[in-house]
């Protein structure tokens, strides 16, 4: 994992600044504490930065790299699993200078131009360029695991791994309103934007290419859930032992490091199934790292000691208090460049800080199977086969009260996926929250209609509803929030790189051709996984890896308990730096009001204030301003 900055001049007489490349670097240190290179194309017209943290070929592995003749330079940041065999094919037509995963990325290229992305996995964003044929070329891995951002400022095109590294190359931090009104109905901005003015999201299976001044983006690869009719024929036994088989390489291939590595690990089958998978390959006992919230129903601790018991890992506990969120909320925010609903987001930064604090660079995670193996409860709802749900996931993931209107999406789907029913709910107590001015610019549009539109309809068309909810989800939530802000954002805060071994799109791209049943089936979420993992007695499938106390454990969202209640003074003098599309008066009465509410109500509420919290703090420590 590193930070990338690049520029290249689109008009002609445009110059890129080695002083603004400095800066842009400097604000990605964290990204990559241990080297800094640059190159800059002798016109002036082009130039590559990257930041380093070592994870391979610790001494010798520097970036920017080249070709052997120096036509094609590229920056790199994320791992490239499976490089080995890529270095051997490649290594008799190519010189290689470093021993790391990245350089291959270079000799593929050669050989094959922007179709090298083809035969490239892993979890990467990078940016290349072709002097012989003046081409810019940047990519973003399948699911958008690495961030990668762009603009076009003073006849530039400049790029970097988050917007911060934009601003301190010049560009003005100023707030794209389209994208907070969106995010202010249903939490999350529109794939491609940020909440930046004039920076977009590279989104994630897409490459950009830069030639003779013109930008264009263009998608190599999307989710591609089959039609009804086109959906795999298994038996379950055979997909159990499919997917054990590919969720075991996943893990395997992303074990590979020069640096220590560890997991995160909650009470959850996801990281424990990841945990259980890699415990084999391992030298010694593995190291886990987990939160432990003093409040019961969030408390998860005793349960992944029970994982970590079970394959004699060494169990890490992080106790994370109210005062800790608190405390460490604006840097949270700040990092993840984004809007947050809960504390949990502060947790994560704090769990990373204290792995890197500890020694370790890499962390292997869960996030994404929930994506994959259709794990969450809105999922169930969809079906119709949901049984009482966790009642920390109300106003989140299920519905909780009235809501804005989606009749637009159900006029367009024949149903309204339940996650964006609860988003419409949470939009209708933030609409509560705005200024009069910007409520009225907001309600200009339908947020449905606005989110659809910005959506390939051809990846929904004759879908079931489960996989059209889960394509809606994964373009906003989980490339949006929960892998930008919640993981990278919170890893690279501390200089730790994050593997998520259920987004291999190798294992993905089995799971997908499954059908519905064998993911929900009844009432269970993840069935194929749970059957694959579960540990038993009798000697079946899965023996050895996960208890069946957390196998057969319903999803549990990871949350933080709610804290706004107790936090009055906290919330006063933050919203009083509130930017100017926020009411300041009704954030205060909603203060005022908060004690008196049910617990149930300030639940729902929590995470309203968070996103008013996440407004104002992004506000402040960006300095932004209005277009």
């Amino acid at each position: 994992m590193c930070g990338l900055a690049a520029f290249l001049a689109l008009t002609p007489g445009a110059r890129a600044s080695r002083e603004g490349m400095d800066r842009a670097l400097d604000s990605l240190a964290s990204r990559g504490p241990d080297q800094a290179g640059q190159w800059f194309a002798s016109d002036g017209a082009v130039a590559l930065g990257h930041r380093r943290l070592a994870i391979l070929d610790l001494a010798g592995g520097r970036q920017p790299l080249a070709s052997e003749d120096g036509q094609v330079v590229a920056i790199v940041n994320g791992e490239l699993y499976g490089f080995e065999a890529l270095r051997a094919e490649l290594a008799s037509r190519h010189r290689f200078a470093t021993e790391t995963d990245s350089e291959v990325l270079v000799h593929l290229y050669e050989e094959h131009g922007i179709e090298a992305l083809r035969h490239l996995r892993g979890e990467y964003a990078f940016v290349l360029w072709d002097a012989r044929k003046k081409r810019l070329f940047a990519a973003r891995d399948r699911f958008g695991v690495k961030p990668l951002c762009w603009t076009r400022h003073d006849g530039m095109l400049l790029l970097a791994s988050q917007a911060k590294a934009l601003f301190a190359a010049g560009v003005p931090a100023r707030w794209n309103l389209r994208a907070v009104a969106q995010a202010s109905r249903l939490q999350y901005p529109l794939p491609e934007d940020t909440l930046f003015d004039g920076i977009h999201a590279l989104p994630p299976g897409c490459m950009l290419l830069a030639e003779a001044g013109e930008v264009r983006v263009e998608r190599y690869w999307d989710l591609d859930y089959p039609r009804t009719e086109e959906v795999r024929a298994i038996t379950a036994e055979d997909a159990i032992t499919e997917v054990r088989t590919r969720l075991d390489d996943a893990v395997r291939v992303r074990l590979r490091a020069d640096v220590p590595l560890a997991f995160h690990l909650s009470g959850g089958v996801d990281s424990c199934a990841v945990l259980a998978s890699a415990a084999p390959h391992l030298r010694g006992p593995a190291t886990a790292y987990t939160v432990r919230f003093r409040e019961q129903g969030y408390d998860e601790a005793a349960l992944a000691q029970t994982m970590a018991t079970h394959v004699g890992a060494r169990l890490r506990v992080l106790d994370v208090r109210e005062e800790d969120v608190i405390t460490h909320l604006p840097a949270m925010v700040a990092a993840g460049e984004g809007l947050t609903i809960n504390g949990h987001g502060v947790a994560k930064y704090l769990l990373n800080r204290t792995m890197r604090e500890e020694g370790f660079r890499v962390a292997l995670t869960g996030e994404g199977a929930d994506e994959v193996f259709a794990g969450y409860a809105h999922l169930r709802s969809d079906l119709g086969v949901l049984a009482a749900p966790n009642p920390a996931s109300a106003g989140l993931m299920l519905p909780a009260g009235e809501g804005i209107s989606l009749e637009s999406v159900r006029a367009r789907l024949g149903f309204v996926p339940t996650w964006l029913a609860a988003k419409a709910t949470l939009g209708r107590r933030m609409g509560e929250l705005l200024s009069a001015d910007f409520a009225g610019y907001v309600s200009e549009t339908d947020a449905g209609c606005t989110l659809l539109d910005a959506i390939d309809a051809r990846q929904l068309a004759g879908r079931g509803r489960v996989e059209q909810s889960l394509y809606l989800w994964s373009k906003t939530a989980l490339e949006g929030y929960i892998l930008r802000t919640l993981g990278d954002g919170m890893e690279m805060a501390h200089g730790i790189e994050g593997r998520l071994p259920f987004l291999d799109h190798q294992l993905f791209e089995f799971v997908r051709s499954l059908p519905t049943h064998l993911k929900i089936h009844e009432s269970t979420e993840k069935y194929v996984l749970r059957q694959a993992v579960e540990a038993r007695a009798s000697g079946a499938r899965g023996e050895g890896r996960v208890p069946a106390a957390i196998a057969t454990r319903e999803k549990h969202p990871f949350l933080a308990p709610p804290i706004a209640a107790r936090a009055p003074d906290f919330l006063r003098s933050t919203f009083e730096t509130a930017p100017p599309f926020l009411d300041r008066a009704r954030l205060e009465a909603l203060v005022l009001r908060l004690p008196s509410l049910s617990r149930a109500e300030q639940v729902a509420t929590e995470p309203v204030l968070f996103l008013a919290l996440s407004f104002c703090l992004l506000h402040t420590h960006y300095r932004m301003e209005l277009p």
